[in-house]
C-alpha cells in the first residue's frame, strides 16, 4: 500500500487555499504536489506559502501529470462537470465541490464516466462531517427518539455574497441551501418525494434584481412519511446560525450554534453569552479537514467515498424542485424533475 496520496488541486480561491492549508499541514497521508488556478498569481502565491513544488495556469497539467493520483477540484461551478469528466478519464481519483453542476444532463454525464472509469468521487458536504450534525445523525440510527416525525433546518448568513456571486451561484437553493437539502437526506437516511417553497426579498433589492431569493422556507415530504422544513436567510445579524432539531415518537434530538467558548453569565438583570461563530469557515473548519481525511483514507484502504455521486445529484434535483415551486406557488414532486 502506498504511504500517501499525491494530490492536484485545481482552483486557488477561498476553498481551495483552506482545503490545499489542510492537506499540507494536517493530512499526512496526503502529498500535494500542484495548484492551478486560472489567475497563475493566485496559484503561484499559494504555492509559495505552503510549500507546494508546482504553481500552474492550466489545470489540464495536472491531469497529465502521471505521478497524480488524486484532484481536488475547487475551480468555479461552471467547470466541475467538465473537469470531473476530464479528471475520470484521466484516472484521477477526485474530490470535488458542490455543486457538480446546475444541469442534470451535465450531472449524470460526468458521473458515467466516473463509473466507466472506476475512480472514486466524494462530492464536498462538508456539514456531514461536522460533530454536531453526526451526532444528532448517530442518535437518530440509535433508536434515541424512536421513529422520526419532523425535521427542522435552520441555515443563516451573517451576510449576503456579493452581488456578482449571487449572478452566477445557482441562487439560493442551488448555493445555499443545497447543504441543507443534503443534511435532511443524510440526518433522516431516505429520500424526499415532494417540496414546497416560500420565498422572497427581505434584505438586498439587489438580489431580487439579479433573480434571486434572499429568505426562504421549504417544507419537505419524506417517502417514508417524516416532514421537514428548512428556512434560509442570507443575513442573521447575529452570527451564523446552524441549528438542527428532530423530533420523533420517543423524544426530540437537536443541536444549537457554535459560540467561541461555553461561558454563560448569568445575573440579576440578563444571562448572557457569546455570539454564534460568524463565518462557515469558523464554524466548520474541523468538517472540512474530516471530509478530506475520508477522502484519502477511502483512496488507501480502497472504499467507497462517504458522499458519492448520488448524493452530489439528488441535491440538486431538490433545489431544482424548490425553485420551480417558489415560481409556480405549488408542491412539486421530485418526479416532475427530468
Amino acid at each position: 500500500m502506498a504511504e500517501n496520496v499525491i494530490v492536484g488541486i485545481i482552483g486557488a480561491g477561498r476553498i481551495g487555499r483552506l482545503h490545499a492549508e489542510h492537506l499540507v499541514h494536517r493530512i499526512p497521508r496526503a502529498e500535494v504536489r500542484v495548484i492551478s488556478d486560472i489567475r497563475l498569481d493566485a496559484a503561484k502565491q499559494c504555492a509559495s506559502e505552503l510549500g507546494i513544488a508546482r504553481a500552474e495556469a492550466d489545470y489540464r497539467k495536472v491531469l497529465e501529470d502521471k505521478s497524480i493520483r488524486a484532484v481536488v477540484i475547487c475551480s468555479s461551478t461552471d467547470t466541475h462537470a467538465d473537469i470531473i469528466t476530464q479528471a475520470a478519464e484521466a484516472g484521477k481519483h477526485i474530490f470535488c465541490e458542490k455543486p457538480i453542476a446546475l444541469d442534470l444532463g451535465r450531472i449524470d454525464a460526468a458521473l458515467q464516466t466516473v463509473e466507466a472509469r472506476k475512480v472514486k468521487l466524494q462530492i464536498g458536504f462538508n456539514r456531514r462531517f461536522d460533530a454536531n450534525f453526526r451526532g444528532i445523525r448517530n442518535g437518530i440510527r440509535a433508536g434515541k427518539i424512536g421513529e422520526p416525525h419532523i425535521l427542522r433546518i435552520t441555515s443563516r448568513d451573517p451576510a449576503p455574497p456579493p452581488i456578482e456571486y449571487v449572478k452566477v451561484s445557482g441562487g439560493l437553493f442551488l448555493d445555499m441551501m443545497i447543504h441543507d437539502f443534503d443534511m435532511a437526506r443524510y440526518l433522516i437516511g431516505g429520500e424526499v418525494e415532494e417540496v414546497f417553497a416560500l420565498g422572497g426579498v427581505r434584505i438586498d433589492p439587489a438580489i431580487g434584481v439579479a433573480g434571486d431569493v434572499d429568505t426562504a422556507i421549504v417544507t419537505l415530504k419524506f417517502k417514508n412519511g417524516v416532514f421537514g422544513t428548512i428556512d434560509n436567510s442570507r443575513q442573521a445579524v447575529f452570527g451564523y446560525d446552524q441549528r438542527v432539531e428532530v423530533f420523533g415518537s420517543k423524544g426530540m434530538i437537536a443541536t444549537e450554534n457554535n459560540t467561541p467558548n461555553r461561558i454563560r453569565v448569568s445575573t440579576a438583570h440578563s444571562v448572557q453569552e457569546d455570539l454564534p461563530l460568524n463565518f462557515f469557515m469558523e464554524r466548520y473548519i474541523d468538517s472540512y479537514i474530516a471530509e478530506l481525511e475520508a477522502f484519502v483514507d477511502c483512496i488507501l484502504e480502497d472504499r467507497e467515498p462517504p458522499v458519492g455521486g448520488l448524493d452530489g445529484r439528488m441535491p440538486v434535483v431538490l433545489g431544482m424542485a424548490a425553485r420551480l415551486s417558489l415560481e409556480q406557488n405549488r408542491p412539486v414532486a421530485l418526479s416532475e424533475i427530468r
